[in-house]
C-alpha cells in the first residue's frame, strides 16, 4: 500500500529541513543519517495505516539544505532538528526509530529532550567511541574520508565495508557504488564523509542520562548483523546501560531491504514493550 505523504519544509538554525508526514494516529518518527526519507518509504507506508509517520532528510542531505556546507552536522544539531520537527507536526510524544548515524541523533535527542519521546529506538548506532580499539577505528575512518575526497569513490566504499565488516556481494556492490555518480549522490556522500561521519562515530553518550530513561530507550540490533562493527558498538552501549539489545529482522538496513517483515517487529515493539 502506498500512502501519498504530505510534504513540507521547516527552517531550523543553519538548515532548511525537508520532511514527509503520512497517516493518522500515534506519532512514529523514522530517521537516518546519512540515509534520507526515501530509505524509510516502505516502512512508513506500512506503519502509516494507523500511525502518523514523520520522515525527513537530515540536514545537508538530499532535499534538506544547510547554510554552510563546510560546517559539520553534529548529533546535537540533528537532535535539535528532530525536536523542532516533532514540535512542528504537533502529534507527539513520539516513538522514534533512528538507524546508523540516525541512531546517534536519536540518542542525542533522548538526552536533550526526553519529554518529546514516548519511546526511543537507537538501531545500530556506530559509536566507535565506546570501543577499546577506538583510535584504530578513527584512523581507518580518516583513510576512508581521504580516499573519497581524493576521488577514489569505489576504493573508499570498499574501505568502509571492510571497516564495518559488511560482506556485500560484488554485483550488489557494483550496483550501488560502481559506475557514474549523479551530482546529488556525490554531494550527499561528500557531505557525509567530510561532515557527518566523524561527529557521529566519535560522539560520547551521557550514559547516566540515557540510563535514566529506563524502558523508554531501546538499542536495536539486526539479526543478520552478527560480527559487524555495529554489533560491537550496539552491545557496548547496552553493556553500559545494563540492558540487552532489542533484535530486529535483517541487517544494518533491514527496514529498507524488507520493510514488511521489519514492520511486523516494529509493531511488536511499539505495543508489547
Amino acid at each position: 500500500m502506498n500512502i501519498t505523504p504530505k510534504t513540507g519544509t521547516l527552517d531550523t538554525p543553519g538548515a532548511r529541513l525537508y520532511f514527509e508526514v503520512r497517516g493518522e494516529g500515534p506519532l512514529v518518527v523514522l530517521v537516518g543519517a546519512p540515509m534520507d526519507a526515501r530509505s524509510f518509504e516502505g516502512l512508513a507506508d506500512l506503519l502509516g495505516t494507523d500511525h502518523t509517520v514523520l520522515t525527513t532528510d537530515p540536514r545537508g542531505i538530499n532535499r534538506s539544505t544547510v547554510a554552510d556546507r563546510d560546517a559539520d552536522s553534529t548529533p546535537e544539531q540533528r537532535a535539535d532538528d528532530l525536536a523542532r520537527l516533532i514540535t512542528h507536526v504537533d502529534a507527539g510524544p513520539a516513538a522514534i526509530l533512528g538507524s546508523s548515524g540516525g541512531a546517534v541523533s536519536v540518542l542525542a535527542l533522548a538526552e536533550a529532550r526526553p519529554e518529546l519521546l514516548d519511546l526511543a529506538i537507537a538501531h545500530e548506532p556506530p559509536l566507535n567511541s565506546l570501543l577499546d580499539d577506538r583510535e584504530e577505528l578513527y584512523a581507518k575512518t580518516e583513510e576512508i574520508i581521504a580516499a573519497y575526497v581524493s576521488g577514489d569513490v569505489v576504493g573508499s566504499w570498499r574501505l568502509f565495508m571492510k571497516l564495518a565488516n559488511i560482506d556485500m556481494p560484488e554485483p550488489l556492490f557494483q550496483m550501488f557504488f560502481g559506475g557514474p555518480r549523479d551530482a546529488r549522490t556525490t554531494a550527499d556522500e561528500l557531505f557525509q564523509y567530510e561532515h557527518m561521519i566523524r561527529p557521529s562515530t566519535r560522539w560520547q553518550p551521557d550514559v547516566e542520562r540515557l540510563r535514566a530513561l529506563g524502558p523508554k530507550l531501546l538499542v536495536g540490533l539486526g539479526e543478520e548483523s552478527s560480527g559487524q562493527l555495529c554489533e560491537r558498538t550496539s552491545k557496548a552501549l547496552t553493556g553500559l546501560l545494563g540492558t540487552e539489545p532489542t533484535m530486529f529482522p535483517g541487517g544494518h538496513t533491514g527496514f529498507a531491504e524488507d520493510p514488511a517483515t521489519f514492520a511486523v517487529r516494529m509493531r511488536e515493539v511499539l505495543t508489547g514493550r
